[in-house]
């Protein structure tokens, strides 16, 4: 039996492959450029951080925010038997490429996980279950089968199951997918991929309303209701979420949380951390 992977980062075993396999440009999120599959300048000799305690004040805003949802340790301890990239360096090239499809097997599974919980049907549930089984299967492989593996169409069977998830649980708060009208107007809590950047959402009772990749960038949420408000893919940079109810807020993860602006207030699901500069 296929064991469960942990969703989250344990960056004491892994191979600093988030400072090395991805790159990064000059932005108000990373202080200098860092080409892809170039060690980070700041990474120790023990692939720690040499400033993560001051990422944010040193401009590395972007590194506080970013999770593999616990792939690092994955592909440096099962999938490459314990060896670094440094010990070993014929690895690097396809440590580096396998680091970079099991963070996205890895995300699904975060998704799928909540699915599997929320839903209300047991044949979906079991449909989760199901695709999380396969998934896992394949994060747990060997190198070769990781980079044979179809993503997108992973992405597309998963992506189905979720929505089909949210509109179950929307439709119990009346909201339904809707398009938007030719006045511009998206009614009936339908803002699937809108631009909503900087718009005073305050003390609303949003609950499920669709944000599926909607731009909340700097947004107004204090104070508002957005249970089983579908997140999927939502971008809360600089989000005020002070006093907002995200506890049972639908596909919320830790990054998203962690580019948002809150206090401890904020509500949010269980297996979310309030971000340590919320205070």
């Amino acid at each position: 039996m296929t064991l469960q992977p942990i969703l989250r980062p344990d960056c004491g075993n892994c191979f600093a492959l988030c400072c090395t396999a991805l790159g990064f440009a000059r932005s108000a999120d990373f202080a200098i450029d860092k080409p892809a599959a170039t060690p980070c300048p700041n990474m120790s000799a023990d692939f720690s951080c040499a400033i993560h305690q001051r990422l944010r004040p040193r401009g590395f805003r972007g590194c506080t925010v970013f999770d593999c949802f616990g792939a690092g340790q994955v592909v440096s301890q099962r999938t490459f038997g314990g060896t670094s990239w440094r010990d070993n360096p014929s690895s690097t090239s396809s440590m580096f490429a396998v680091f970079k499809v099991v963070r996205q097997l890895h995300e699904m599974l975060w998704y799928l996980a909540e699915a599997q919980q929320r839903t209300f049907d047991p044949d979906l549930a079991s449909a989760a279950g199901h695709l999380s089984g396969r998934i896992t299967t394949t994060a747990q492989g060997d190198a070769t089968a990781i980079l044979e593996t179809d993503v997108e169409i992973l992405h597309m069977e998963v992506r189905a199951l979720l929505m089909e998830v949210s509109e179950e649980l929307r439709a119990s708060y009346g909201a339904e997918d809707t398009q938007t009208h030719d006045d511009g107007a998206h009614r009936n809590g339908e803002h699937t991929g809108a631009d909503l950047m900087g718009t005073d959402l305050a003390n609303q009772r949003l609950c499920g309303s669709n944000f599926r990749g909607a731009y909340l960038i700097g947004a107004n949420l204090r104070n508002s209701d957005l249970t089983a408000a579908d997140l999927l893919g939502a971008d809360l940079r600089g989000a005020h979420l002070h006093g907002a109810d995200l506890s049972r807020a639908l596909y919320l993860t830790q990054p998203q949380i962690t580019a948002a602006e809150g206090d401890p207030t904020t509500l949010l699901p269980q297996r979310l951390t309030k971000p340590d500069h919320w205070g």
